[in-house]
C-alpha cells in the first residue's frame, strides 16, 4: 500500500552539504546529480507521472523514475532503452510508457522494452520530438532532427499499422513537428518549427502562418488547449499566441508580463491558470489577468530555461530545466508531499 512521504526540512537535513549550492525551502526543491540520482542536469520535455504517481523524467544520460524516494535510472547500458538522449514520454491507458529519443521510440510496460526504428517499423525518423494519443488511443509521433535537417513529419500508429503524414503527401506545412494538441472535436492541432500552425481533422488540413493569420513567427514550439477551447500557442522568439477560433491575441515582452518571447512549455493547473515556461525568462503564471514571474533572482528556481512542467495530483509543480536539474515548487509554502512504498 502507498503511503504518505512527508519531504521538506528533514529531507535538508538528511542530504547535508550535498545541496549547499542549491538552497531548498519549503515551497522549492531541487533535485540535481549533486543530491540525488538524476543522471544529468540537462532535462529534456520529457516529464510524466504514471498510476501510482511516480514521476518519470528524461535526461540526457537516460531515463529517470523517482518514487519520492528511491531512483532508478535505465540506460542504453542496463535495459531496451535504444538512446540515452531521452526526448518526450507518454503513458497510454494500459500504463506502458513511450519514450522518444533522438535515436527512435521505445515502449516500456514495466519489465519488457519493445524498440521502433526506421529500420524495423514504419517510424520515418528516429528522432522523436512529440508522442501524444488520441481518444482512439492512437500514438501520433512528431519528428525532428537538428535545424529541421532530416525531420520526416509525423506518424500515426495504432499498435500495428503506421501511417505517415509529410510535406510530400499531406497538407502539412513543415516536416520538423514540435508539439501536438488533440481538442474535443478530435481536431490534431500541429506545431511546426518554421510552416507555422496546421489543424487537421482526419481529412482536411488548415494551414495557420504568419501571412493568414495573427501568429506572430512561423516557429511554434508549444500548443495547449484550455477548458473553453482556446488554443494557447507558444513561439519561438513571437511570444505567446491565443486563438479562440476566430480572433487571435498575442502577448510578447512589450505588452505583458511574459518574461522572455520564445516558450517552450505551456500547462494548465487545476484552477485554469497558465504555466509558461520559456527559453531565457524563467517560469510564468498567468491567471488571464495578472502575471507572476518566477526565475533564479526571486524563487528557488536554478536555471531560467524551463524545459516542461508537470503538475501532480497534491499541485506541486515539477519543472524540467536546461542544466539546473528537476525542481519542485509548492505555491504556499506547504510542504512537498510524495510516495514511497
Amino acid at each position: 500500500m502507498k503511503r504518505v512521504l512527508v519531504l521538506g526540512l528533514l529531507v535538508l537535513l538528511v542530504i547535508g552539504s550535498a545541496v549547499a549550492t542549491c538552497p531548498q525551502t519549503p515551497e522549492w526543491i531541487v533535485y540535481n546529480t549533486d543530491n540525488s540520482g538524476l543522471p544529468n542536469n540537462h532535462l529534456s520535455r520529457a516529464l510524466a507521472f504514471d498510476a501510482q504517481e511516480n514521476i518519470w523524467i528524461g535526461t540526457r544520460e537516460g531515463l529517470a523514475k523517482f518514487d519520492g524516494e528511491t531512483w532508478t535510472v535505465y540506460n542504453t547500458r542496463n535495459s531496451g532503452l535504444p538512446y540515452n538522449d531521452v526526448v518526450v514520454l507518454a503513458i497510454d491507458v494500459q500504463g506502458n510508457m513511450w519514450i522518444g529519443t533522438s535515436g527512435g521510440l521505445a515502449k516500456f510496460d514495466g519489465e519488457s522494452w519493445t524498440a521502433y526504428n526506421t529500420r524495423n517499423s514504419g517510424l520515418p525518423y528516429n528522432a522523436v520530438l512529440e508522442l501524444a494519443f488520441d481518444a482512439q488511443g492512437n500514438l501520433w509521433i512528431g519528428t525532428g532532427g537538428l535545424l529541421a535537417f532530416g525531420a520526416r513529419g509525423m506518424a500515426k500508429f495504432d499498435g500495428q499499422s503506421w501511417t505517415v503524414y509529410d510535406i510530400s503527401n499531406s497538407g502539412l506545412p513543415n516536416n520538423h513537428i514540435r508539439a501536438l494538441a488533440f481538442d474535443a472535436q478530435g481536431n490534431k492541432w500541429i506545431a511546426t518549427d518554421g510552416g507555422g500552425l496546421a489543424k487537421f481533422d482526419g481529412q482536411s488540413w488548415t494551414v495557420y502562418d504568419t501571412t493568414n493569420s495573427g501568429l506572430p513567427l512561423p516557429g511554434v514550439s508549444a500548443i495547449a488547449i484550455d477548458a473553453q477551447g482556446t488554443l494557447w500557442i507558444g513561439t519561438w522568439g513571437g511570444g505567446l499566441a491565443k486563438f479562440d477560433g476566430e480572433s487571435w491575441t498575442v502577448y510578447d515582452i512589450s505588452n505583458s508580463g511574459l518574461p522572455h518571447n520564445s516558450v517552450n512549455e505551456l500547462t494548465f493547473d487545476a484552477q485554469g491558470t497558465l504555466w509558461i515556461g520559456t527559453s531565457r525568462g524563467g517560469l510564468a503564471k498567468f491567471d488571464g489577468e495578472n502575471w507572476t514571474v518566477y526565475d533564479p533572482s526571486n524563487s528557488g528556481l536554478p536555471d531560467n530555461w524551463v524545459h516542461s512542467l508537470a503538475i501532480d495530483k497534491q499541485g506541486n509543480k515539477w519543472i524540467a530545466t536546461h542544466g539546473g536539474g528537476l525542481v519542485v515548487y509548492r505555491e504556499g509554502g506547504v510542504i512537498l508531499t510524495g510516495v514511497q512504498e
